[in-house]
Protein backbone atom coordinates (compact mmCIF):
# COMPACT_ATOMS: atom_id res chain seq x y z
CA UNK A 1 0.00 0.00 0.00
CA UNK A 2 1.37 3.31 -1.12
CA UNK A 3 0.96 6.48 0.23
CA UNK A 4 -0.50 9.33 -1.60
CA UNK A 5 3.07 11.25 -1.71
CA UNK A 6 4.40 8.03 -2.89
CA UNK A 7 1.67 7.30 -5.11
CA UNK A 8 1.47 10.61 -6.82
CA UNK A 9 5.28 10.87 -7.19
CA UNK A 10 5.48 7.46 -8.83
CA UNK A 11 2.49 9.02 -11.50
CA UNK A 12 4.41 12.47 -12.19
CA UNK A 13 7.91 9.75 -12.85
CA UNK A 14 5.53 7.99 -15.31
CA UNK A 15 3.96 10.42 -17.16
CA UNK A 16 7.43 12.09 -17.68
CA UNK A 17 8.87 8.91 -18.73
CA UNK A 18 6.08 8.28 -21.28
CA UNK A 19 5.96 12.20 -22.45
CA UNK A 20 9.53 12.45 -23.15
CA UNK A 21 11.84 9.12 -22.13
CA UNK A 22 13.69 11.27 -19.71
CA UNK A 23 13.45 10.75 -15.81
CA UNK A 24 12.08 13.91 -14.17
CA UNK A 25 14.76 15.86 -11.98
CA UNK A 26 14.55 15.89 -8.20
CA UNK A 27 13.78 19.41 -8.64
CA UNK A 28 11.12 18.81 -10.84
CA UNK A 29 9.72 15.96 -8.17
CA UNK A 30 9.80 18.43 -5.56
CA UNK A 31 8.25 20.71 -7.58
CA UNK A 32 5.24 18.32 -8.31
CA UNK A 33 4.96 17.30 -4.86
CA UNK A 34 4.90 20.84 -3.42
CA UNK A 35 7.89 19.99 -0.99
CA UNK A 36 10.34 22.13 0.06
CA UNK A 37 13.65 19.75 -0.06
CA UNK A 38 15.12 17.46 -2.02
CA UNK A 39 15.71 14.87 1.04
CA UNK A 40 12.16 13.84 0.87
CA UNK A 41 12.09 12.90 -2.47
CA UNK A 42 14.90 10.82 -1.64
CA UNK A 43 13.37 8.87 1.06
CA UNK A 44 10.15 8.67 -1.66
CA UNK A 45 11.56 7.46 -4.41
CA UNK A 46 14.34 4.40 -1.49
CA UNK A 47 10.40 3.58 -0.27
CA UNK A 48 8.90 2.74 -3.96
CA UNK A 49 12.21 1.70 -5.19
CA UNK A 50 12.25 -1.05 -1.72
CA UNK A 51 8.50 -2.25 -2.64
CA UNK A 52 9.03 -2.77 -6.00
CA UNK A 53 7.59 -0.07 -8.25
CA UNK A 54 10.60 1.88 -9.43
CA UNK A 55 13.69 0.70 -9.99
CA UNK A 56 17.37 2.95 -10.26
CA UNK A 57 19.28 2.08 -13.40
CA UNK A 58 22.97 1.45 -13.53
CA UNK A 59 25.68 4.29 -14.34
CA UNK A 60 22.82 6.69 -15.86
CA UNK A 61 22.31 9.88 -13.72
CA UNK A 62 18.84 10.35 -12.54
CA UNK A 63 17.63 7.72 -14.43
CA UNK A 64 14.73 5.80 -13.26
CA UNK A 65 12.50 2.99 -14.86
CA UNK A 66 8.84 2.36 -13.83
CA UNK A 67 8.21 -1.33 -13.05
CA UNK A 68 4.33 -1.36 -12.44
CA UNK A 69 2.02 0.84 -11.06
CA UNK A 70 0.04 0.63 -8.08
CA UNK A 71 -3.41 -1.62 -8.57
CA UNK A 72 -5.51 2.04 -7.61
CA UNK A 73 -4.62 3.73 -10.50
CA UNK A 74 -6.72 3.93 -13.01
CA UNK A 75 -6.89 3.80 -17.06
CA UNK A 76 -7.12 7.97 -17.01
CA UNK A 77 -3.95 8.18 -14.51
CA UNK A 78 -2.03 5.50 -16.99
CA UNK A 79 -2.68 6.44 -20.33
CA UNK A 80 -3.40 10.19 -19.89
CA UNK A 81 -0.54 11.18 -18.43
CA UNK A 82 1.37 10.68 -22.33
CA UNK A 83 0.87 13.17 -24.39
CA UNK A 84 2.15 13.19 -27.71
CA UNK A 85 3.74 15.86 -30.05
CA UNK A 86 1.34 16.94 -31.70
CA UNK A 87 2.26 19.34 -35.26
CA UNK A 88 -1.01 20.68 -35.31
CA UNK A 89 -2.00 21.41 -39.23
CA UNK A 90 -2.67 20.46 -42.29
CA UNK A 91 -0.90 18.07 -44.46
CA UNK A 92 -2.66 19.25 -47.95
CA UNK A 93 -1.53 19.14 -51.26
CA UNK A 94 -0.55 23.09 -51.20
CA UNK A 95 1.35 22.08 -47.44
CA UNK A 96 3.80 20.02 -48.60
CA UNK A 97 4.23 22.23 -51.44
CA UNK A 98 5.48 25.14 -49.33
CA UNK A 99 7.89 22.87 -47.40
CA UNK A 100 8.93 21.76 -50.29
CA UNK A 101 12.72 22.64 -49.12
CA UNK A 102 12.54 20.97 -45.35
CA UNK A 103 13.35 17.73 -44.53
CA UNK A 104 10.85 15.00 -45.91
CA UNK A 105 10.22 11.86 -44.74
CA UNK A 106 8.25 9.29 -46.59
CA UNK A 107 4.34 7.70 -45.43
CA UNK A 108 4.28 4.19 -45.44
CA UNK A 109 0.72 3.38 -46.04
CA UNK A 110 -1.71 3.11 -42.91
CA UNK A 111 -1.05 1.20 -39.80
CA UNK A 112 -3.66 -0.41 -37.04
CA UNK A 113 -3.89 1.06 -34.27
CA UNK A 114 -6.85 -1.80 -33.29
CA UNK A 115 -6.46 -4.68 -35.25
CA UNK A 116 -3.81 -5.78 -36.92
CA UNK A 117 -3.58 -4.30 -41.35
CA UNK A 118 -0.61 -6.15 -43.84
CA UNK A 119 3.03 -4.96 -43.08
CA UNK A 120 4.47 -1.58 -43.75
CA UNK A 121 3.57 -0.51 -47.39
CA UNK A 122 5.50 1.32 -49.86
CA UNK A 123 6.18 4.78 -49.91
CA UNK A 124 2.90 6.67 -50.77
CA UNK A 125 3.62 10.42 -49.75
CA UNK A 126 5.80 12.51 -48.40
CA UNK A 127 5.55 15.45 -45.59
CA UNK A 128 7.98 17.64 -43.59
CA UNK A 129 9.39 16.40 -40.49
CA UNK A 130 8.26 18.36 -37.89
CA UNK A 131 11.16 21.27 -37.26
CA UNK A 132 11.43 20.17 -33.38
CA UNK A 133 12.51 17.10 -33.93
CA UNK A 134 16.59 16.67 -34.87
CA UNK A 135 17.56 14.96 -38.09
CA UNK A 136 19.79 12.38 -36.20
CA UNK A 137 18.08 8.84 -37.98
CA UNK A 138 15.67 7.66 -40.17
CA UNK A 139 11.92 8.55 -39.79
CA UNK A 140 8.52 7.94 -41.80
CA UNK A 141 5.33 8.72 -41.24
CA UNK A 142 2.12 6.04 -41.20
CA UNK A 143 -1.73 7.04 -40.95
CA UNK A 144 -3.13 5.77 -37.99
CA UNK A 145 -6.70 3.67 -38.29
CA UNK A 146 -8.29 2.74 -35.70
CA UNK A 147 -9.09 3.60 -31.81
CA UNK A 148 -7.14 1.46 -29.73
CA UNK A 149 -4.45 4.26 -28.79
CA UNK A 150 -7.06 6.66 -28.14
CA UNK A 151 -6.37 7.05 -24.63
CA UNK A 152 -2.72 8.10 -25.07
CA UNK A 153 -3.70 10.52 -27.64
CA UNK A 154 -3.41 8.77 -30.65
CA UNK A 155 -6.62 9.11 -32.97
CA UNK A 156 -8.00 7.49 -35.63
CA UNK A 157 -7.06 9.65 -38.87
CA UNK A 158 -3.30 10.69 -37.25
CA UNK A 159 -0.34 10.57 -39.03
CA UNK A 160 2.33 9.46 -36.55
CA UNK A 161 6.07 10.48 -36.83
CA UNK A 162 8.31 7.20 -36.20
CA UNK A 163 11.74 7.14 -35.51
CA UNK A 164 13.54 3.78 -37.14
CA UNK A 165 14.77 1.40 -34.80
CA UNK A 166 14.78 -2.24 -33.49
CA UNK A 167 15.05 -2.11 -29.69
CA UNK A 168 12.60 -0.31 -27.59
CA UNK A 169 12.34 0.66 -23.81
CA UNK A 170 9.24 -1.27 -21.90
CA UNK A 171 6.36 1.64 -21.96
CA UNK A 172 7.46 2.97 -25.21
CA UNK A 173 4.68 3.07 -28.08
CA UNK A 174 6.11 1.50 -31.55
CA UNK A 175 5.28 -0.35 -34.74
CA UNK A 176 5.62 -3.43 -34.11
CA UNK A 177 5.93 -6.57 -36.70
CA UNK A 178 4.38 -9.79 -35.88
CA UNK A 179 5.32 -12.61 -38.03
CA UNK A 180 6.99 -10.55 -40.70
CA UNK A 181 3.68 -9.79 -42.15
CA UNK A 182 0.92 -7.54 -39.96
CA UNK A 183 1.94 -4.14 -38.41
CA UNK A 184 0.32 -2.39 -34.92
CA UNK A 185 0.80 0.36 -33.19
CA UNK A 186 1.10 -0.55 -29.36
CA UNK A 187 2.97 0.19 -26.31
CA UNK A 188 5.17 -2.64 -25.87
CA UNK A 189 6.78 -4.48 -22.38
CA UNK A 190 8.71 -7.60 -22.35
CA UNK A 191 8.64 -9.87 -19.56
CA UNK A 192 10.38 -12.60 -19.14
CA UNK A 193 10.10 -15.03 -22.31
CA UNK A 194 6.97 -12.73 -23.79
CA UNK A 195 6.38 -9.53 -25.16
CA UNK A 196 3.30 -8.28 -24.38
CA UNK A 197 1.69 -5.15 -26.59
CA UNK A 198 -0.79 -3.00 -25.00
CA UNK A 199 -3.39 -0.94 -26.32
CA UNK A 200 -4.26 2.33 -24.58
CA UNK A 201 -7.85 2.37 -25.22
CA UNK A 202 -9.74 -0.42 -22.06
CA UNK A 203 -12.25 -1.63 -25.18
CA UNK A 204 -8.73 -3.97 -26.03
CA UNK A 205 -7.21 -6.58 -25.08
CA UNK A 206 -3.86 -6.66 -24.25
CA UNK A 207 -1.71 -9.29 -27.14
CA UNK A 208 0.82 -11.76 -25.91
CA UNK A 209 3.51 -12.90 -28.17
CA UNK A 210 6.46 -14.83 -27.73
CA UNK A 211 9.77 -12.91 -28.33
CA UNK A 212 10.75 -14.33 -31.82
CA UNK A 213 7.04 -13.40 -33.33
CA UNK A 214 7.74 -9.42 -32.71
CA UNK A 215 10.02 -7.23 -34.59
CA UNK A 216 9.97 -3.20 -33.32
CA UNK A 217 10.38 -1.00 -36.49
CA UNK A 218 10.22 1.97 -34.85
CA UNK A 219 9.61 4.09 -32.22
CA UNK A 220 6.47 6.99 -31.72
CA UNK A 221 8.43 10.41 -31.61
CA UNK A 222 5.44 12.83 -32.54
CA UNK A 223 2.19 13.16 -34.95
CA UNK A 224 0.42 15.11 -37.53
CA UNK A 225 -2.95 16.19 -36.90
CA UNK A 226 -5.20 17.83 -39.28
CA UNK A 227 -8.16 19.86 -37.96
CA UNK A 228 -11.07 21.01 -40.04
Amino acid sequence: MLTKKQKNLLLFINKKLRSSGVSPSYEEMKESLNLKSKSGIHRLISALEERGFIKRLAHKARALEVIKLPETASANDIYNSFSPSVIKGGLDESSNRNNSDENEIPVLGEIAAGTPVEAIQNEVARIPLPSNIEMNGEFFGLKVQGDSMIEAGINDGDTVIVKKADTAENGKIVVALIDDHEAMLKRIRRKGKTIALESANRNYETKIFGPDRVKVQGILVSLYRNFS
